[in-house]
């Protein structure tokens, strides 16, 4: 089927969306620096002290941005279905200049959950019913460092060029990261500082280049570049794709699983105003978290005053098994970036060519024992999700 071309009107709408947010990069600026010199603040006194976290200056021009995002024409976009995926974008990227903006205020918590959403009731009871049953268990040894993360993303970005010759993502080593890997801008960054046991390093890249790269990839290669960007509330799916790549190559420990379930109780406190330190205390003695677990927990749910971002983790989870369990197809998701209550817009659009499928797929659902794996997570609940010995 020939693709279908944008209006256009609704291109220079989507052009200017995808513009603005690639100017929004929110999360540069509300990620504590000096992490590494936090943590060993925190223990040289005893986990007693409230950390400082401090930030980047807020860039002058994120007063501007919110006017322009404003002034874009949505309402020119004639296509409804293009309409409303546009109207959506441009609320949200609104929201997240004011998060920027709203910074340390009283004002930063609700605008987060308006984006983000909270620690719902059957959320928290999920996370919490996750951290008493799933079994404590640190798994095999933190034996690995950067450079042996580095050689196995650049040998994972050397096959998927193989496969599509202009995919062109990077490896960026970094002395200041707010966690130990992250894609940003459709590029690989991690921490110099990083180690992990050697069991983990193939389905951390799974999660981080064969979901958050993959995906941004095929959106970049969509007539709507937002694909590329992000439609409104990707994150959840991102996230909870990219948790389940790690199970599909063959390695999800309890200790993961945990973390993430614990993710939600720290936003929930976080909310209810607790500080890092007496958030920390509640990971470590009331849910055993590590030590070194429950302050990056606690610091990451207290970004910016209460950022409750790292809720969206248990809850696309929840939200993907739920699909995955009603047949639904993986391969769909990896055509761009967008979120799964989106599903049957972004399948009309597919469906009438203004969409194509995914030009690539993730290398961790291409073998037997994968697809095996696949079957094996539409059958289970999230609190089983984990294996406790790796399966690679």
């Amino acid at each position: 089927m020939q693709l279908k071309q944008l209006s256009a009107v609704a291109s220079k709408v989507d052009i200017e969306l995808a513009k603005i947010d690639s100017q929004v990069d929110w999360l540069t600026y509300l990620s504590p620096v000096d992490n590494d010199a936090n943590w060993q603040t925190f223990k040289d006194c005893h986990f007693s002290t409230e950390p400082n976290l401090r930030y980047l200056p807020i860039p002058e021009h994120y007063a501007r941005l919110k006017k322009q995002v404003r002034n874009v024409p949505v309402d020119d976009v004639e296509e409804p279905a293009l309409h409303a995926l546009f109207f959506e974008k441009r609320m949200e990227l609104e929201l997240q200049i004011d998060l920027v903006l709203m910074r340390n205020t009283p004002g930063f918590i609700p605008i987060s959950v308006g984006l983000f959403g909270g620690a719902e009731p059957s959320l928290l009871h999920l996370a919490k019913q996750i951290l008493h049953q799933v079994p404590l268990d640190d798994g095999p040894p933190d034996n690995s460092h950067c450079e042996d993360l580095v050689a196995a993303a650049n040998n994972e970005f050397a096959q998927y060029r193989q496969r599509e010759a202009n995919f062109n993502a990077k490896v960026l080593v970094m002395d200041d990261l707010n966690s130990m890997m992250m894609v940003h801008n459709g590029d690989f960054k991690i921490a110099r500082s990083v180690h992990l046991p050697k069991e983990r390093i193939l389905p951390l890249i799974a999660h981080e280049v064969g979901t958050h790269v993959v995906t941004r990839y095929n959106g970049k290669c969509q007539p709507i570049k937002l694909f590329e960007y992000g439609l409104a509330d990707y994150d959840p799916l991102q996230e909870g794709l990219g948790t389940l790549a790690e199970y599909l190559a063959g390695y999800l420990p309890p200790r993961r699983l945990r973390t993430i379930a614990a993710r939600v109780v720290a936003t929930e406190l976080a909310l209810n105003r607790k500080s890092i330190v007496e958030i920390f205390q509640a990971l470590h003695e009331e849910y055993k978290l590590p030590v070194d677990d429950a302050f990056d927990v606690a610091v990451r749910a207290s970004r910016g005053g209460g950022l409750t971002k790292d809720s969206v983790y248990l809850r696309g989870m929840r939200e993907l098994l739920a699909y995955l369990a009603d047949g639904g197809d993986i391969n769909f998701l990896y055509l761009g970036k967008f979120a799964i209550g989106q599903r049957a817009s972004v399948n009309a659009l597919l469906q009438q060519g203004w969409l194509q499928p995914a030009k690539l797929l993730p290398r961790h659902l291409l073998d037997e024992k994968s697809q095996q794996r696949l079957a094996r997570v539409r059958n289970l609940e999230l609190r089983q999700l984990f294996q406790e010995e790796p399966e690679i």
